[in-house]
């Protein structure tokens, strides 16, 4: 994970290209580092690699889905602490809207969102992940 004085790298799993584009665009305008992965088995393999600082997940993605990846990471201890915001206009999300944090998720933003509520979400979670790692 990055130092402090780093810009806080934020892997951005997202399966649509031009939104995938427009979030990497709010995230790097907000002064983060981005990488990205277009599915969930992509950005399991990524997350593991480059150990970011958060993740910002659509929970309707192709390989695995949002909430697959988010278990997966969970249980590992490497990825474990790594706080992730899902982001979704996925339909079964608003029939189980706790299933998200089930599965591990800090934070959940309905699509259609505001790039300020997105940065500052990442902001916040990635502020109180290296709060918890400091104590």
């Amino acid at each position: 994970m990055s130092r402090p004085t780093e810009s806080p790298l934020v892997l951005l799993v997202e399966d649509d290209r031009a939104g995938r584009l427009l979030y990497a665009d709010w995230l790097i305008d907000a002064g983060f580092r981005v990488e990205q992965a277009h599915n969930g088995l992509q950005a399991l393999e990524r997350a593991l690699d480059l150990l970011p600082d958060a993740i910002l997940t659509d929970l309707n993605i192709p390989g695995i889905d949002g909430y697959e990846l988010t278990r997966r990471l969970k249980a590992d201890p490497r990825t474990s602490a790594i706080p992730i915001l899902a982001i979704t206009g996925y339909a079964p999300f608003a029939q189980d809207p706790g299933r998200a944090d089930r599965a591990g998720c800090e934070a959940v933003l309905p699509k259609p969102c505001e790039p300020d509520d997105v940065t500052s979400t990442l902001k916040t979670l990635i502020d109180d992940a290296r709060e918890r790692r400091s104590a």
